[in-house]
């Protein structure tokens, strides 16, 4: 079974690209139909229809949105892009963000299972991970 397949057997273990979803809609104060309208991507002009985003909120089985999908959704949630890359990354791949630094020095590495790790073993999983490829300094000037 592929790490995609893992994820798509298991929907009520992966959601976070849908609670985020639905999350900020919430805090939006928006209901489906004015969130629909605004899930267009600035740049290219695609659309996120309402139906798909109904499928993804209540649980039923969506396609892993593309880039541009992502775009159209980061513009109607109001939230940066990488965010919900991240969260769909979790959601649709298996793949977790474990992040490192703060401000512009923000290293990010994807770990398969990473939700399943408790605190302390994320932290010396990222330790590890440095140790190797030292975060980046970040840069005055």
């Amino acid at each position: 079974m592929t790490d995609r397949d893992e994820a798509t057997q298991n929907p009520e273990r992966r959601t976070a690209f849908a609670d985020l979803i639905r999350r900020r809609r919430s805090e939006l104060n928006l209901s489906l139909d004015a969130f629909a309208a605004r899930a267009v991507d600035p740049a290219t002009g695609t659309v996120v229809k309402r139906g798909w985003i109904f499928r993804l909120e209540t649980g039923e089985p969506v396609k892993s949105p593309e880039y541009e999908e992502l775009c159209a959704l980061a513009a109607a949630a109001d939230l940066p892009v990488e965010a919900l890359q991240d969260a769909a990354g979790s959601q649709f791949h298996g793949r977790d963000p474990l992040r490192s630094g703060t401000g512009s020095a923000v290293s990010v590495a994807y770990v398969r299972k990473l939700d399943r790790l408790p605190e302390e073993q994320r932290a010396k999983l990222l330790a590890f991970i440095d140790s190797i490829v030292p975060p980046e300094e970040e840069q005055t000037g």
